[in-house]
């Protein structure tokens, strides 16, 4: 796009917005006045805590609403008296099925039960006797009210008990009354009430009370003991409530269907009995004694139902179970309101398939100019052992060429990769520790897996890779995944010249290619509140921790005093490293779809003892379409570091360091069914610990700086790569396939400090991609 394009649609667009903010006043019928919304202005006696909030909460009450602005200008208005023109035109069609609304005039105003509206909404808070009036003000075309609420002090709570409640049940609720959110002081409040009556309701629930209910209890309040408006509050049984609801219930029989389907539901069942509880299946499908540790429901236990629901979601997470249905009956007739009741449990266990193998067919295209097919193929196969146990092999075939970047055309690349996954849903370790582990039991993995990944006129990489690890949820919002065994083997073939020659001018990234073992741990905390039922705006963060090295060199072979000759383990240079990195995530959500995303990572490896280098799969990078967008991959950095050509191959090796900042800031808001719209900043880069330099060699002589400007200093923020660009995704059931179209603003490649912002439109970078970015 040129920059006199840009100035075209700039002019388009500012003229729009001088069209728009003559107003719509043009437009209203004369015997009509547009309504602008209103205000409430409240007058207390007394000093009021909260009244900002009583005063927002009112305000919603207030019904219509007025005409939709934006930036000052009722678009919505516009662009629906636009449209009742003859032939209004396909764009003002569309604008006016996207944005159109109809005018609220001031004629359709019940001005009145408005006032009875905030009058109720103020009792409901606790606040009686008030007088409200409502002032309209009107000007030539339009007119707005504002509602003045003279509101006397409001009573408030002196004490508050139980009233008339059964023996057992009043003992059960009182010992819960440590807990009410009902304090001394408090404002009537209606709303306060109903989340007491509910905190109540579901502390009885799992307590035993099955047929208990929130709509069986009511409040009273006596103001007659008080003349200072104070009042006592008591709560009460209503009358006639069923004699079953005030009683508990106990689970009297268990019954577990492992293999459940209409198919079976009439075959003839064995029965096999452990710790009291049923596995009824045609023919063994899935071991009792792996199925028992998931169950948190006991025979004699109260019906609970927060166990109930963490039940379902354990078996959900054994892998093996398309759904999960558990069912309660009442056993016994006995309904005289004292003795407890019995309930019968039912779960209703219904396998995914065995077997299941899945093909890919993958057409990738990457920000370096990469693009080409890769198929993938997946073959799974579930509850192995008849413990829940999931076996998955994946094989993946990719091609890639570039096909573009001066200098690099034709530059390609071969994947080959097979991997396995052994995935049994409960911790392999020597003390059984199942039982704290109350919301998710944790799974063990074990992973072996190989890569044989060819570039052309480059090098051959093989890699080996073993994993032994667990994976669990400490609740909805935490995950940890912890693998005390991480181990990768490389193999560096089939150098090509050009390659060796890239090698032999960089001994730090020969460094990085020799050290052919890793073995190590690895930690992964994510804390996830996005998307989540309950949580409006969703908070993310997760933490990497990679130490390897230090098991192996307790045992490793070589001399630890001579710094420059590499200890070996088994033959091979192993690696010695610290690594952790932060990604942390807020979305903001507004009405209608729209959303603010915001992100920081942050990232630090420091090699130490066998190593002088971080090795090559494990160093930073940055650019590309899930980092600083307006930079292709490996395109950034380190630091202010300007390589000799922007274009060779060698830097997609060069670029990359042991520390990573980035920031991002996106704004996402729905075009059409499916298609959203995005506006972002992206900002970022890698730097190096230490000044990478080189000593006295017989090639190399003297003392040079491979990465002039590439260490990390105090003057990071002016090597910042920042870029700024729009966006279109495509979201259909989470499926998101998305282009990003973004340029720099700031290159700390660039001549100069990096200090000055340009934004270059002549080099955009067009950015495809599957997901979101963050």
């Amino acid at each position: 796009m040129t920059r006199k394009k840009v100035k075209i649609y700039v002019f388009i667009f500012l003229s729009q917005i001088l069209i728009l903010s003559c107003g719509v006043e043009k437009f209203i019928p004369e015997d009509e006045v547009l309504y602008t919304g209103a205000t409430l202005d409240i007058k207390a006696n007394d000093t009021i805590r909260d009244l900002k909030e009583v005063k927002g909460e009112v305000l919603q009450v207030i019904r219509p609403n007025p005409n939709t602005k934006i930036l000052g200008m009722r678009l919505g208005l516009y662009y629906h008296y636009k449209a009742q023109k003859e032939k209004p035109g396909f764009i003002v069609k569309f604008l006016n099925k996207k944005l159109g609304e109809e005018p609220v005039y001031l004629s359709g105003i019940d001005v009145e039960a408005s006032e009875k509206l905030i009058e109720n909404r103020f009792e409901n808070r606790g606040f009686f006797e008030n007088r409200i009036d409502a002032d309209i003000h009107e000007k030539e075309k339009t007119a707005s009210i504002t509602y003045t609420a003279e509101i006397e002090a409001p009573y408030r709570l002196q004490t508050y008990q139980l009233d008339s409640f059964p023996s057992p049940m009043n003992k059960v609720i009182q010992n819960t009354m440590d807990k009410t959110i009902l304090k001394k002081g408090n404002r009537f409040d209606l709303a306060l009430f109903k989340q007491e009556r509910q905190r109540i309701d579901d502390y009885l629930k799992n307590k035993g009370y099955y047929n208990f209910n929130s709509d069986f209890l009511i409040f009273e309040a006596d103001t007659n003991q008080y003349k200072n408006k104070r009042f006592d509050l008591y709560l009460r049984l209503k009358k006639e409530v069923p004699k079953k609801s005030i009683v508990p219930y106990t689970l009297e029989e268990i019954n577990v269907y492992p293999k459940y389907s209409l198919e079976t539901e009439e075959k003839v069942k064995d029965t096999v009995v452990l710790d009291s509880i049923n596995y009824i299946q045609d023919s063994l499908f899935f071991k009792p004694k792996r199925l028992e540790p998931y169950l948190l429901l006991d025979k004699g236990q109260r019906y609970n139902p927060r166990a109930s629901s963490l039940t379902s979601k354990r078996l959900s997470g054994i892998g093996t179970y398309k759904f999960i249905n558990i069912q309660y009956e009442e056993m016994d007739t006995i309904n005289d309101g004292v003795t407890p009741k019995k309930l019968r449990t039912s779960i209703y266990l219904s396998p995914l398939t065995k077997r299941s193998v899945r093909a890919e067919l993958q057409a990738v295209s990457k920000s370096n100019n990469f693009a080409g097919p890769t198929l993938l193929a997946r073959f799974s196969n579930r509850n192995l052992f008849k413990g829940g146990e999931t076996l998955n092999l994946t094989s993946t075939l990719g091609y890639e060429t570039q096909l573009g970047g001066s200098g690099n055309r034709g530059l390609s690349s071969l994947q080959l990769s097979l991997s396995g996954d052994l995935i049994f849903p409960r911790l392999l370790f020597p003390i059984k520790i199942d039982k704290p582990f109350e919301y998710a039991i944790p799974s063990t993995k074990i992973s072996l897996g190989g890569e044989l990944l060819d570039r052309s006129r480059l090098y051959r990489l093989t890699s080996l890779n073993a994993i032994f690890g667990y994976e669990w949820n400490a609740n909805r919002f935490v995950f940890h995944g912890l693998n005390p065994i991480s181990i990768n083997y490389l193999n560096l073939t089939n150098t090509t010249d050009d390659f060796q020659e890239i090698l032999d001018e960089n001994a730090f990234l020969q460094s990085s290619f020799d050290q052919q073992f890793i073995a190590g741990f690895t930690y992964t905390f994510i804390y996830n509140e996005i998307e989540k039922e309950g949580i409006k705006n969703g908070f993310f963060t997760k933490v990497n921790l990679d130490v390897a090295g230090n098991l192996v060199d307790l045992i490793a072979s070589g001399s630890s005093e001579n710094e420059n000759v590499a200890r070996t383990f088994l033959g091979l240079q192993y690696a010695q490293y610290f690594k952790i990195d932060t990604d942390i995530r807020y979305h903001l959500n507004f009405k209608n779809e729209h959303q603010l995303v915001s992100r920081v990572f942050a990232g630090i490896g420091k090699p130490y003892g066998n190593s002088k280098t971080l090795p090559f799969i494990k160093q930073f990078f940055s650019g590309g379409p899930y980092s600083v967008r307006a930079f292709r991959i490996r395109s950034l950095g380190p630091g202010a570091y300007q390589p000799e050509d922007q274009n060779s191959d060698r830097n997609f090796f060069d670029r990359s360091g042991d520390i990573r900042l980035e920031a991002n800031l996106e704004y996402r808001f729905p075009l059409f069914p499916f298609v959203y719209g995005a506006v972002f900043v992206d900002a970022g880069n890698v730097w190096l610990l230490d000044e990478n330099v080189e000593f006295d060699t017989d090639s190399n002589p003297g003392r040079r700086n491979n990465f002039e400007g590439g260490q990390f200093s105090s003057d990071f923020l002016n090597q910042l790569g920042i870029g700024a660009g729009v966006g279109l995704r495509v979201d259909i059931q989470n499926f998101v396939i998305r282009f990003d179209l973004a340029a720099p603003l700031q290159d700390p490649a660039s001549e100069g400090d990096g200090s000055s912002f340009n934004f270059n439109l002549d080099q955009p970078v067009l950015n495809f991609a599957i997901g979101y970015p963050f």
